[in-house]
């Protein structure tokens, strides 16, 4: 058995996966802004499951600085937690090998691995709380960017520079409307919200020029009351130098990251047992 580990900014996923990544069990909580905290509700968690011996477990974490090596997270996007050393810790309360990744990036792992028979350059963004990052190609996460997400992509809001997430992400949503997007069905809503969502798309575009878009996370799920809308915004910023990608929802947005942490897990507990 496998164990996947998706902590958002406001909830916990937590999911036992067998050797052919199918999700047996698993269960939910409230992430807590105390990290200690949170490593109580996880072992709680994990005493509630049936299975416990794990050959590999992953966890998907919103770190927007993360120190790989030493699988220790420096800071998050939506949480207060600081300097943390998960893999450590994870490995301590599974006992057995822990990868660990930004969950944005193991997201695109998984939704790319969907599409590797179309397309070799996947630009994964969820779109959740706050707006994360994962660019896969040819089947390979590129750990190189995206860590920052929305948060670090500064672009022009009512006369200003804006972390773009704090005006397209989830939260912002919320804020401005009142709603989430589930609550949300009115076209002139999603039109204003595509608007904000293409500023960043663009800017993306022209930076990693990737084949296909997915669109995970909480608005994600809901693509299909705006994906037409966001292509109509994204096609207002073409030009010649760019070729503009398809785009499409993810096919399992809710649990993008749980399949990724299994995949990356799966990837790299086997490639150390065969260089053994």
């Amino acid at each position: 058995m496998y164990l996947g580990i998706d902590v958002g900014g406001t909830k916990t996923l937590v999911a036992v996966l067998d050797s052919k990544g199918k999700i047996v069990e698993q269960t939910k909580f409230p992430t807590p802004e105390d990290y200690k905290e949170f490593l109580i509700k996880l072992h709680t968690a994990l005493h509630g499951f049936k299975n416990k011996d794990f050959r590999a477990g992953g966890a998907g974490i919103p770190a927007t600085k993360f120190d790989r090596k030493h699988g220790r997270a420096i800071s998050f996007g939506n949480l207060p937690w600081r300097n943390v050393s998960v893999q450590a810790d994870l490995e301590r309360l599974l006992k057995c090998p822990v990868v660990v990744e930004n969950d944005a990036k193991l997201a695109a792992l998984s939704e790319a691995a969907l599409l590797k028979n179309k397309y070799r350059e996947v630009l994964y963004v969820t779109v959740s709380t706050g707006i994360g990052i994962g660019l896969v190609s040819k089947g390979v996460i590129n750990t190189s960017i995206g860590d920052g997400g929305g948060r670090t992509i500064m672009l022009e809001h009512k006369g200003k520079l804006t972390p773009w997430e704090d005006f397209a992400g989830g939260k912002a949503i919320v804020e401005r409307y009142g709603k989430k997007a589930a609550e949300i069905s009115d076209e002139a809503t999603w039109q204003a919200i595509s608007r904000d969502l293409a500023k960043g798309f663009i800017h993306l575009i022209a930076i990693m020029q990737p084949e296909v878009i997915v669109i995970g996370g909480s608005v994600g799920v809901y693509f299909d009351r705006y994906g037409k809308l966001l292509a109509k915004e994204i096609e207002k910023y073409k030009i010649p130098l760019i070729t503009l990608p398809d785009l499409r929802a993810a096919k399992q947005p809710e649990e993008a990251v749980i399949y990724g942490c299994y995949q990356l897990a799966k990837q790299t507990y086997d490639h150390a047992s065969t260089d053994k």
